[in-house]
């Protein structure tokens, strides 16, 4: 199957994923009893988008070269879709624009003076995150909250990839059907950009095989490009921590970004991450190796 064709049939799967969770009365749409699809009809989606039912088909397809970005915008307000997913849609729709953000060979080496900042980050877990969640650089209390990333072969150096299938950074978390969700989304987001990336079509067809929550929440074509929040962990040592995070990327390399954890002052998850950092400098099991 050609890079194209591929593209295509992810832009296919998304909008029937899209159309499939629209109720016809929530456009205003007769909803009957004859129905034999879940969700808007293609001429239906065609008609609230104001376009022809033969253009938005062969869209659908995959059989329409280009679509303009006027005809995607009437076709994500037909649709309900929310920032995220409009920009998705666009990605996925226009394939020069694929390209050229698409990088081909992706540079996982980590500057020395970023290393230097994830180091001094003395109470702050951190990490570098390269496409797809791959993990590529981590200071000491990083690999104390989560796990020791420089024992791990550089390929299962992943944090979606850890989620699922990792049972310790499994049980980290909380809430971990949201966590690992949210994780889907992101990534699956991320993939439009690089749609022929071997490194991903392995990482997703490794978790598709060993974890059916995956399979199906891939499959749904759920995306979103959250770069802020907070997660619970329930951790070994440290106990309950409540901690906000944000991803931010790096002007000098759009492949890299750097994840920071943290609580606000005076907080028991605060209290709890300086005494995670203490426990980590006089352990011998934490590894700072790279």
């Amino acid at each position: 199957m050609s890079a194209s064709r591929g593209r295509n049939n992810e832009l296919g799967d998304f909008l029937r994923a899209r159309r499939a969770d629209i109720s016809p009365d929530l456009c205003g749409l007769p909803t009957g009893h004859l129905r034999r699809v879940p969700g808007l009809r293609r001429e239906e989606v065609a008609q609230l988008a104001a376009i022809s039912n033969e253009y938005y088909t062969r869209l659908e397809q995959g059989r329409l070269p280009s679509a303009s970005p006027a005809a995607l915008d009437s076709i994500a307000r037909a649709l309900h879709l929310d920032a995220d997913q409009t920009s998705y849609l666009h990605q996925l729709a226009d394939k020069h624009a694929t390209r050229s953000r698409a990088r081909p060979h992706h540079d996982t080496r980590v500057r020395n003076q970023t290393q230097l900042l994830l180091d001094n980050l003395a109470d702050t877990p951190a990490l570098v995150l390269g496409r797809h969640m791959s993990v590529l650089a981590w200071n000491t209390l990083a690999v104390a909250l989560y796990t020791d990333f420089a024992a791990l072969p550089p390929a299962e150096r992943n944090l979606l990839r850890l989620t699922f299938l990792d049972p310790g950074v499994r049980s980290l978390y909380a809430d971990w059907e949201s966590s690992a969700r949210a994780c889907v989304s992101f990534v699956r987001m991320d993939a439009a950009l690089t749609p022929t990336d071997s490194a991903l079509q392995a990482l997703v067809g490794e978790l598709s095989v060993r974890d059916e929550d995956f399979r199906r929440w891939w499959a749904t074509h759920d995306v979103a490009h959250k770069t802020f929040g907070t997660k619970s962990y329930r951790h070994p040592v440290a106990g309950d921590l409540d901690l906000d995070w944000q991803i931010l990327t790096f002007p000098h390399d759009p492949d890299q970004s750097l994840m920071v954890l943290s609580a606000p002052p005076g907080t028991p998850s605060s209290q709890a991450l300086r005494f995670l950092a203490s426990w980590a400098t006089t352990n011998p099991a934490i590894h700072t190796d790279r």
